[in-house]
């Protein structure tokens, strides 16, 4: 059996380094890819949460759009109803989406709501 030198033993305590240090980068690049993914989710749905409440707000402004996306009253469709049709479904495009990017709970909450939408309102006549 040979025996090893001093430097022998460096060198191989080098390569060892080199390993570790590969492993100890994946394992914190793996951390910081998932923390990534949560942060992706986080800005989509907080983006739609946002578009949401602005539609909300014009709704609450002017209640006679809430026939739109409810079966609360009859009526014709005046022009300022379609400007409101139009940015929700713009919306309902954005959340299309989403299902690559947010949890299967929240993909079906967004789905549920928009199917609500386009059944008891309005915007199934356009």
């Amino acid at each position: 059996m040979a025996e090893l030198a001093l430097v022998d033993y460096f060198v191989m305590g080098e390569a060892i380094g080199i390993v570790a240090t590969l492993f100890v980068s994946f394992y914190f690049s793996r951390k910081q890819m998932q923390k990534l993914s949560v942060d992706i989710e986080t800005k989509v749905l907080s983006d739609l949460d946002e578009k949401m409440n602005d539609l909300t707000r014009v709704a609450i402004e002017k209640p006679q759009l809430i026939k739109i996306v409810s079966n609360v009253e009859s009526g014709t469709v005046y022009r300022r109803d379609s400007i409101y049709i139009s940015y929700f479904v713009y919306l309902c495009t954005c959340i299309s989406y989403v299902p690559k990017v947010v949890s299967e709970n929240e993909w079906a909450g967004w789905l549920r709501r928009m199917r609500n939408c386009f059944e008891q309102g309005k915007i199934r006549e356009y």
